[in-house]
């Protein structure tokens, strides 16, 4: 039997649906930075209760329409959109407008694993160089990058890189071309560890590049994870037949 127009008409529209769709329309009025009513205020406003504003604002943090500022809560920008490329993180988030930059963690010599000297084409127990830094944007963390490079290539940028610069740039100054990568994406939560160096939350969805890169001969530069806060960083890709 189908169901008539009227009938659908008539179907009682979820609350959580209704809230959402109301806050939607409110975030539309306000400015980047404005302050968001409290939970309290917005279920008086919408007649329901607390828990219900609570998970839709919930909705909105993990989809980063809106952000934790001290005890309240304000309208964030819109999330940085980073191309899939072989372009740099640099040169990224200066083509969308923000401001780069990065913190560094860690700098060491370590022997390769296997997984590590297989994805670069090297003896177990080789040395490579490992390099985990904070990636910034306009000050904000957004993301974590660990990068491994066989150290008897690139034991030249002990002496001359600056961590919280580019690291494509400086490889591309010793000469090194880009000329493929392979890269997989997919949704993963931080742990305490990178929650923490992230300034968020550990119920955070993430999303982790796993990238292998190669230069025009085919020999491994670099094996790079990579870890960006969902809510702050969307990639988008060029498709071509």
């Amino acid at each position: 039997m189908e169901r008539s127009d009227a009938a659908g008409a008539g179907a009682r529209i979820p609350k959580a649906y209704r809230i959402r769709t109301e806050l939607d329309a409110m975030l539309a009025e306000l400015a980047v930075g404005d302050a968001v009513p409290s939970e309290r205020e917005l279920a008086l406003r919408f007649g329901v209760a607390r828990e219900t504003v609570r998970q839709a604002l919930r909705d909105l943090l993990v989809e980063g329409r809106i952000r934790r500022k001290g005890r309240g809560t304000v309208v964030s920008r819109p999330k940085m959109v980073q191309p899939l490329s072989l372009r740099s993180y640099t040169e990224g988030a200066i083509s969308f407008g923000r401001a780069p930059g990065r913190l560094l963690v860690d700098w060491a010599d370590i022997p390769a694993d296997d997984d590590i000297a297989r994805d670069l084409a090297l003896p177990a127990g080789t040395p490579v160089m490992h390099l985990e830094r904070i990636l910034l944007a306009d000050g904000e963390r957004i993301g974590l990058e660990s990068t491994y490079m066989p150290l008897p290539r690139f034991a030249a940028l002990r002496d001359s890189y600056d961590p919280e610069t580019s690291l494509y740039a400086a490889t591309r100054a010793l000469g090194v071309t880009y000329a493929a990568a392979t890269e997989r994406i997919e949704t993963v939560l931080a742990s305490p560890r990178e929650a923490a160096l992230l300034e968020c939350t550990t119920a955070l969805p993430m999303i982790l590049l796993h990238r292998r890169s190669l230069d025009p001969d085919g020999t491994p530069i670099e094996r790079v994870r990579s870890l960006y806060r969902g809510d702050r960083i969307a990639f988008e890709a060029q498709l071509r037949e």
